[in-house]
């Protein structure tokens, strides 16, 4: 019976909340603050579905600093969930397909987010470069999903090289942000869904002690340990309520 509700008012909250981020896209494009703006409205939507999601974010994080974040993938209800930590200043970098989703896309594309190609290696470079360019000169944070598609239960996948590349070109800080596990959280006939826990780590220089792929590794291990925490203690505040 939950479910009867919840599903046209998930439509509907959707439906009016990329009108309102398409309204601010068109009378600010590009805007630096764009991403932070639909990550703080899409997550709205987490309390229709039943969720309560928790920011906990290391003091050491300073908005007016440029970063390369990474994140982990887990689904669909990523984005209302962990796009809720996107920082002020911060953009992704998503699939160039995305743009011909109807409004959605649009707006993905008014943000500032940059699209790779992933079809060709070579254009894909490229818009690293792209993203390089768009750290120095405009100081901006870029967003990534270093393993590269959505794990749907999987724990955290293998990452691509990509993230690593960036910071160490752009000489920038990694910023980890992990979600505790969303695989099969949310049902739609339940009224509490639990919580998800997001973490923001301190920021991390890729110094000259690892090469690329020995940080990737090591960010890659580091998280799949920070998400393993954030299960046990989601689990602790959910035995407790």
């Amino acid at each position: 019976m939950i479910a009867l509700v919840r599903i046209p008012a998930m439509f509907i909250a959707f439906l009016l909340i990329n009108i309102a981020l398409l309204l601010v896209c068109i009378f600010r494009p590009f805007h630096k603050n764009n991403v932070h703006t639909a990550g703080k409205l899409y997550s709205l939507m987490a309390k229709v579905v039943g969720l309560k999601v928790v920011i906990r974010k290391d003091p050491a994080v300073d908005e007016n600093e440029p970063y390369v974040y990474i994140a982990n993938h887990q689904n669909s209800f990523d984005i209302i969930t962990i796009c809720k930590a996107a920082m002020p200043g911060v953009v992704t970098i998503g699939k160039k397909s995305l743009k011909w989703i109807p409004i959605f896309g649009q707006i993905y594309w008014l943000s500032g987010n940059i699209m790779i190609d992933r079809k060709h290696t070579g254009r894909a470079r490229n818009t690293l470069d792209i993203a390089a360019k768009r750290i120095a000169q405009k100081r901006t944070s870029v967003w990534l999903f270093p393993e590269g598609t959505r794990s749907y239960g999987r724990g955290i996948l293998p990452f691509k090289q990509g993230a690593f590349r960036l910071a160490k070109t752009t000489n920038e800080p990694i910023v980890m942000v992990t979600a505790s596990n969303l695989h099969n959280k949310i049902k739609w006939n339940r009224w509490d869904n639990g919580t998800v826990l997001i973490d923001i780590s301190a920021p991390e220089p890729l110094t000259e002690e690892r090469s690329v792929k020995e940080w990737m590794a090591y960010f890659n291990d580091k998280m799949k340990a920070k998400f393993k925490e954030l299960d046990a203690q989601v689990a602790e505040i959910e035995k407790s309520e």
